[in-house]
């Protein structure tokens, strides 16, 4: 079985995208194909977007999903009105609220968690974000050993185990400070942490991943290489695992986890709390 879905909103998209995806994996059996619209914030952007909605429930057995964070009555209601099942998560949320709380929402796009200081509206969430990322980013691969006083937390593992993709996405969500270090051959053959890691023991986080899961990422870099071989990749993340448990290193599995569950695993195992704006 396979249905369309479109995730609309009148800014980004991140967020109609991040609850739809986590609604349409209860359903595991169904083919999700899906659209995302980002944006649409005017009655006329609504109706092309509607045309497209209709047209795809005249081309196909079942009528399209629409999942929509569309704050105004008057773009949204455009969409309602198509041949779609609708689910407005906004509105889902915000009248309840309204009811518990006394009073009416802002109905804003794109609204953030701000604070004023010097007369001057400022995100400091968003600004430590980037600060968090644009740390991941020079501390990747080994990079800047001399800052990891700063990190909050250093991911290692072999090679191609998501080290990277985690420690960017530990900044851009959390804006935590995340650096990461590849465990080379050189270092498993010694068995012993690297000088760079020894005086920070109690912020690592090993990453591991099933040896024939690795073999095929690699090989998808350096096909039919002594890198990419099932030997080679049994080998390291022996290696690794047990650099793990000597040194008491906590450590997950990432084969089967994306990289929000892996973060979040990860945070959790840690202990680091999760850096969210004040309201």
């Amino acid at each position: 079985m396979k249905r369309k879905v479109f995730f609309l909103s009148d800014s980004t998209g991140m967020t109609a995208e991040n609850l739809g995806r986590s609604l349409l994996a209860q359903f595991p059996d169904i083919s999700f194909e899906s659209v995302t619209r980002p944006f649409i914030d005017s009655p006329e952007k609504a109706e092309k977007v509607a045309a497209e909605v209709n047209e795809d429930a005249r081309q196909m057995e079942s009528r399209p999903i629409v999942i929509d964070t569309i704050v105004r009555e008057k773009v949204s209601s455009v969409i309602r009105a198509a041949d779609c099942f609708y689910i407005d998560i906004f509105s889902t949320f915000l009248s309840p609220l309204e009811n518990e709380l006394g009073v009416c929402s802002s109905h804003t796009v794109g609204h953030p968690a701000i604070f004023r200081e010097d007369n001057q509206t400022v995100n400091k969430a968003y600004m430590h974000r980037i600060e968090a990322v644009h740390f991941a980013l020079a501390n990747d691969d080994g990079m800047h050993l001399h800052r990891y006083d700063e990190a909050d937390i250093i991911l290692i593992g072999v090679s191609r185990t998501g080290k990277t993709p985690s420690s960017v996405y530990l900044g851009m969500q959390f804006g935590i400070k995340a650096a990461n270090y590849p465990l080379i051959p050189d270092d498993l053959e010694l068995n012993k942490l690297p000088p760079a890691l020894a005086d920070h023991q109690r912020k690592l986080f090993g990453l591991t991943i099933r040896p024939a899961r690795l073999a095929e990422i690699r090989n998808e870099r350096k096909p039919n290489s002594t890198y990419a071989s099932l030997r080679n990749c049994v080998d390291e993340v022996r290696q690794a695992e047990s650099l793990y448990r000597q040194y008491r290193v906590p450590y997950i599995d990432t084969t089967q986890l994306s990289i929000e569950e892996i973060s979040a695993r990860m945070l959790q195992r840690a202990g680091i709390e999760r850096r969210v704006a004040s309201l």
